[in-house]
């Protein structure tokens, strides 16, 4: 179907359940506790807030049976889910909620469905790469708007949440749905995008470090190496800073260029294909509204400290941020930032000391309760600089329930080979009492402790297959 085709659809979604909104007293907005959730939260709150409706807030780390209990005793005139909910339409309904879902997730098959169900996956779109959770939101936020464009400047959340998804990374810019939004965005003022390197930190991070913690290429020699990184930049000519280390925003283009260059020669000489090298370049979003060399200028940075503050409990600080504050909850996220960078670095220590268990087609680590289950996906992530970046890898830490919490993370190359992780582990999970869904590059589940080793059995062999099949229909 035709990209058009699919924003009309989606459009009219939105347009049929306007009026009803706008009606209500008082409305819960239900959502996840990551970038991606904390922006799409923002965006109907701020919404509702231009229409004069009261709302209320609600943050949960996975929409489950209890969660849906604790929704239902708010007794609110309408839910709106965003970011989650596709996966428990039925529940929802059997709980007699009235509610709107505004998601990206893989739907479940159900015959009956909410007032209104804004979902890509409906529509023929990808929810991986094609649409967000924060861009369901955008599109009903712009069909709630008083006058045409009164909301376009919710485009920059959007943007944000999409790229703390990682929408942005198969392809070095947001393509879809995405694409349409960002254009809204850069045409409100609120959002410029252009080609730039893709590391992260450019903003606010010394250049050394941001070669240091570079994951996505990986650089042999560079990454995880800060004296290794150090040199670098002096062989190839770049000044550190006097008493301020410099930013990459503080590097003229001849030193950008030349770095580039360098990285490039430095990558083909240690045998990274071209492929890999290409995603070092890509499509950068600047939101124009904020203060350059802070986290909020730059969409990345933006993302990674929502994830600081709802991931610890602390959503209210991120929606906080979401919604303008830029003094005390900007200084609150801030602090808690500095926290998260502490604990990752612990986490990525413990991962290095244990070690990561390989198996036929997945590898794997356990963290047991030594790293937070809502961080455990990032430090999973993260961990592919000391393990083979030829399989996904899996990650399971204790949450409070006393189950486990699965993270598994891939590359946009095991992608291409046919690794679809959202199918594999909602499979996996299903199977040994758990569940589990996401996106083919990035996904999680919750399974019962005692179900471990049948799950990795499992989740071996799926994977497996996915691969196998593919590079048979080469």
């Amino acid at each position: 179907m035709d990209i058009s085709l699919k924003l009309d659809e989606l459009k009219e979604l939105c347009k049929d359940c306007t009026d009803f909104i706008c009606r209500q007293k008082e409305i819960l907005v239900v959502s996840h506790v990551d970038a991606d959730g904390l922006t799409a939260a923002a965006i109907i709150c701020t919404a509702l807030d231009r229409q004069n409706i009261d709302y209320k807030p609600l943050f949960f780390r996975q929409l489950d049976e209890n969660a849906l209990e604790e929704v239902a005793d708010h007794g609110a005139d309408l839910v709106i889910f965003t970011d989650l909910g596709s996966g428990m339409i039925q529940e929802i309904l059997e709980r007699n909620l009235q509610a709107i879902v505004a998601d990206h997730h893989k739907p479940k098959a159900c015959p009956a469905q909410p007032l209104a169900h804004i979902n890509p996956h409906l529509v023929g779109a990808d929810g991986a790469n094609q649409l967000s959770g924060s861009g369901s939101a955008f599109l009903l936020a712009r069909a709630l708007a008083s006058s045409p464009g009164a909301n376009d400047d919710l485009a920059a959340l959007a943007v944000v949440g999409a790229v703390g998804d990682l929408q942005d990374m198969a392809s070095g810019q947001l393509i879809g749905l995405n694409r349409y939004i960002l254009d809204i965005g850069s045409r409100a003022g609120a959002v410029h995008f252009s080609r730039d390197i893709k590391l992260f930190g450019k903003q606010t991070r010394p250049v050394y470090k941001m070669l240091e913690y570079s994951q996505d290429p990986y650089l042999p020699g560079l990454s995880g190496k800060e004296d290794a990184c150090i040199a670098f930049l002096k062989e190839v000519g770049i000044s550190l800073g006097g008493e301020k280390w410099r930013r990459w925003i503080d590097l003229s283009q001849e030193e950008k260029a030349s770095l580039v260059t360098a990285i490039v020669q430095k990558g083909l000489r240690n045998g990274i294909s071209n492929i890999r090298l290409e995603r070092l370049i890509g499509e950068v979003y600047i939101l124009l509204k904020e203060r350059e060399g802070t986290e909020l200028r730059d969409a990345s940075e933006y993302s990674t400290l929502l994830n600081a503050t709802a991931r610890y409990g602390h959503a209210g600080v991120g929606l906080e941020v979401c919604l303008g504050d830029r003094d005390k909850a900007f200084d609150e996220a801030h602090t808690l930032l500095g926290q998260h960078r502490q604990n990752l670095v612990a986490g990525l220590k413990l991962v290095s000391k244990r070690g990561i268990t390989p198996l036929n087609s997945i590898q794997y680590f356990d963290a047991g309760d030594a790293i937070l289950d809502t961080i455990i996906g990032i430090v999973a992530g993260m961990s592919f600089q000391m393990a083979d970046r030829s399989r996904p890898i899996l990650a399971f830490a204790q949450n409070v329930e006393g189950d486990l919490k699965v993270s598994a993370r891939g590359t946009q190359d095991l992608v291409r080979s046919g690794l679809d992780l959202a199918h594999a582990l909602s499979l996996s999970a299903q199977a040994v009492g758990g569940v589990g869904g996401g996106h083919n590059v990035a996904a999680g589940a919750t399974i019962p402790l005692q179900a471990k080793q049948e799950f990795l059995e499992m989740m071996d062999r799926i994977v497996a297959e996915q691969l196998s099949y593919k590079n048979n229909i080469k």
